[in-house]
C-alpha cells in the first residue's frame, strides 16, 4: 500500500497525526497498543517518513554537524566514523562536511550547518587558517564543541596532549639510541607548534641540542608529498641523521619511502641507516614497511569525550562544559624504530 503523506498514513493506522510523529520521535513514548497498530500497518505499506523535512520543520533539530579539514586524512576519517556511529546511537543524524584545507570552504561549512539548523557541532577547525570570526558565530549561535585543535576562546575541545606525547617519544628515542633530530611540517594549526615547543623543551633536559629540519613555510595540509620531497632533497646533498622524529606519521611515509629509493634501510636494528618515528598512530602506520614506531592518540576518547561533552551542552542550553581536554596518547613500538 503506498502512502504519499503522514497525514494519509496515520489515517490508515487509525491514529492521529500528533500520535504518529510522537512514535517517530520515540517509540516508547506511545502505548503497547498504538505501537503494535503502527509497526503493524509500517510492515504491510511502503511508507518512510521524511525525517529531513521532520527536522527541519523543529524548534531543535536532531542533526549534528561533523566539520573536518579533510576527509581523505584517514585519521579524519577515522574520527568520523566514531562520532558518526556514536551519535546515532543517542539518535541523532550526523551531517559530516569538509573544508578540503581550505578557509573559504570552511566558512561555507559553517554557514552550511547554521542554515540546516543542526542543533549542535563537532567542528575540527583549520586552525591557524580558519576565520575566527565566522567560527565564533557559530559558537554563539548553536553549541559547538572543537575536537582534534582549536581556534582561541572558551568553545569546549578535547584533543591529544601534545606536550606528555612528544616528551615520551624523545625519551624513548634517546634511550634506545642517536637523540632525534626533529622533521617539522607546515604549522597549519596548534598541534604543529605545541609538539615542535614540546620536542625542544625535552631534549634541552634530557641535555641534547634540538635540532629542527623541514620547511615550515609553505602552507599544505600534503604531508606525504614533503616530506618525501624535503628528505630526496636532502639525500641528494649528503645525507640523513641517524634518527628522524617526524611531526606526524604522514610526514613520515614520504620520508621512508624517499629512503626506500636511495636503497636506505630503515629500523632499528644495528644493520640499519635510519631510524624514523613520528605521531598519531595514523590507521596506516601499522603496515608500513617496516612498520611505524608512533605516538598512538586515543581516537575512541577523543571521539567519546568529545560527543559526551557536544550532549551535555544540548541536554542543559545554560549549562557549562569543560573548557579544553587534553588526552595523554601512548608510545606504540614497532620496527622503525
Amino acid at each position: 500500500m503506498t502512502h504519499k503523506t503522514m497525514e494519509d498514513f496515520a489515517k490508515s493506522c487509525g491514529v492521529s497525526r500528533p500520535t504518529l510523529s510522537k512514535y517517530f520521535d520515540d517509540p516508547t513514548s506511545v502505548k503497547p497498543a498504538t505501537r503494535e497498530r503502527i509497526e503493524a500497518a509500517l510492515r504491510s505499506s511502503d511508507y518512510q517518513p521524511n525525517l529531513y523535512a521532520r527536522n527541519l520543520n523543529r524548534k531543535k533539530t536532531r542533526n549534528i554537524g561533523i566539520v573536518v579539514p579533510t576527509i581523505a586524512d584517514p585519521f579524519y576519517s577515522e574520527m568520523v566514523n566514531r562520532i558518526e556511529l556514536r551519535l546515532r546511537g543517542d539518535g541523532y543524524w550526523p551531517i559530516v562536511i569538509s573544508s578540503h584545507g581550505s578557509r573559504e570552504l570552511e566558512v561555507e561549512a559553517t554557514r552550511t550547518m547554521l542554515s540546516l539548523k543542526v542543533s549542535g557541532a563537532l567542528v575540527a577547525p583549520l586552525g591557524l587558517r580558519s576565520d575566527q570570526r565566522v567560527l565564533e558565530k557559530l559558537t554563539r549561535t548553536i553549541p559547538t564543541v572543537y575536537f582534534d585543535t582549536f581556534v582561541e576562546g572558551d568553545t569546549p575541545f578535547v584533543g591529544n596532549n601534545n606536550t606528555q606525547s612528544v616528551s615520551t617519544m624523545v625519551d624513548y628515542l634517546c634511550r634506545s639510541g642517536d637523540a632525534p633530530v626533529y622533521f617539522d611540517i607546515p604549522h597549519v594549526n596548534h598541534n604543529s607548534p605545541e609538539r615542535l615547543q614540546s620536542y625542544v623543551g625535552t631534549m634541552e633536559r634530557l641535555g641534547h641540542e634540538p635540532v629542527v629540519i623541514g620547511n615550515t613555510r609553505d602552507y599544505t595540509w600534503d604531508f606525504e608529498r614533503i616530506g618525501h620531497e624535503q628528505t630526496q632533497a636532502m639525500l641528494s646533498k649528503g645525507g640523513l641523521p641517524k634518527t628522524l622524529l617526524c611531526a606526524n606519521d604522514r610526514l613520515a611515509f614520504g620520508v621512508m619511502a624517499a629512503a626506500f629509493s636511495h636503497g636506505l634501510k630503515v629500523g632499528r636494528k644495528g644493520d640499519c641507516d635510519l631510524r624514523v618515528a613520528a605521531h598519531d598512530d595514523h590507521p596506516l602506520s601499522r603496515y608500513t614497511c617496516p612498520a611505524l614506531t608512533t605516538m598512538a592518540q586515543d581516537f575512541a576518547a577523543m571521539a567519546g569525550r568529545g560527543v559526551e561533552t557536544l550532549l551535555s551542552l544540548l541536554e542543559d542550553d545554560n549549562g557549562k562544559a569543560a573548557g579544553k581536554l587534553a588526552l595523554d596518547a601512548t608510545l606504540v613500538m614497532r620496527q622503525s624504530a
